[in-house]
């Protein structure tokens, strides 16, 4: 029998996009390279949770295929339970920067990060363009956070759907894909109210378009829905941002959020087929939030 993997997400080091693989090895992904695989069929085509913090799950829980976490209500449940997207950690001695980012037209988003992590959390969410608000200690900069969804109405999370839609209506230039983030990051540090740990930083965008590949890219014509047991990917990578895979094969570009993957056992393949459920990009106009204020 085939030897079976288990992918463990998309990882984004400086050297570019990586796919990890539990065991400890990766393969690099470049822009050309053809992505294929089938999913396990027979008895082991079952998704299974991937269990929390390094530890596997007791029962080996099945989740459900359209999950992007993998991880039944129990493993979920522990892997938040010391976390500072959850709030559950407010002891964290580590410097933290507050940041702005773009994914496209009218869609901006507030956050936080770990200054030892770099921009790392920016590639992973697919910010097309982002710049530093502020640094300091953990507390603060979660507070500057709310600070900016109550007084400017910036919200903290947009959904992987929306930012996949309007990939294919940004503006073509570095100054236009960051005109928006400079009037709300000169708008932010006006506020009163920062607190005073957290040192105010001046408006510096970087721009991810190169760094995803997505100039030329033609648009997304659909998206894996899930996976299934027995099934088969297979494209030519174009892209990737955040944890999207841009694949084009002769149905058009198709998106696959590697997140889909976690929890499978996946087949080396060699083929052209593309057998996993597909649906449409969401509209691109639609996508777009109403306006920023």
């Amino acid at each position: 029998m085939a030897q079976a993997w288990r992918c463990s997400g998309l990882r984004w080091p400086a050297e570019g996009p990586v796919l990890a693989w539990e065991g400890g090895r990766s393969s690099a992904l470049t822009w050309g390279k053809r992505v294929a695989f089938g999913v396990a069929g027979g008895k082991g085509g079952v998704r299974t949770c991937v269990g929390a913090r390094g530890n596997a799950c007791p029962p080996g829980a099945a989740v459900p295929a359209r999950s992007t976490g993998a991880r039944c209500e129990e493993c979920a449940r522990l892997d938040r339970a010391h976390s500072v997207a959850a709030d559950t950690l407010a002891d964290d001695p580590r410097p933290y920067r507050v940041y702005l980012a773009w994914f496209g037209p009218g869609m901006t988003k507030v956050g936080i990060t770990a200054v030892q992590r770099g921009p790392a959390r920016l590639l992973e969410q697919g910010a097309v363009c982002f710049s530093w608000l502020g640094t300091g200690p953990l507390m603060a900069a979660r507070r500057t956070e709310e600070l900016l969804r109550a007084a400017l109405r910036v919200p903290d999370r947009i959904p992987y759907a929306d930012k996949r839609a309007v990939r294919a209506v940004l503006p073509a230039g570095e100054g236009e894909r960051a005109a928006e983030l400079a009037g709300l990051h000169a708008r932010a540090v006006a506020l009163a109210g920062w607190p005073e740990s957290l040192a105010r930083e001046p408006f510096h965008p970087v721009d991810h378009v190169e760094a995803f590949g997505l100039k030329g890219v033609p648009p997304a014509v659909g998206e894996v829905g899930e996976l299934v047991a027995g099934g088969a990917v297979s494209g030519e990578l174009v892209a990737a941002a955040g944890p999207d895979l841009h694949l084009a094969t002769p149905k058009g570009v198709l998106v696959l959020d590697t997140r889909l993957l976690t929890g499978w056992g996946l087949l080396s393949g060699d083929g052209r087929e593309f057998t996993v459920p597909v649906r449409p990009v969401r509209d691109r106009t639609a996508a777009a939030q109403d306006g920023l204020f």
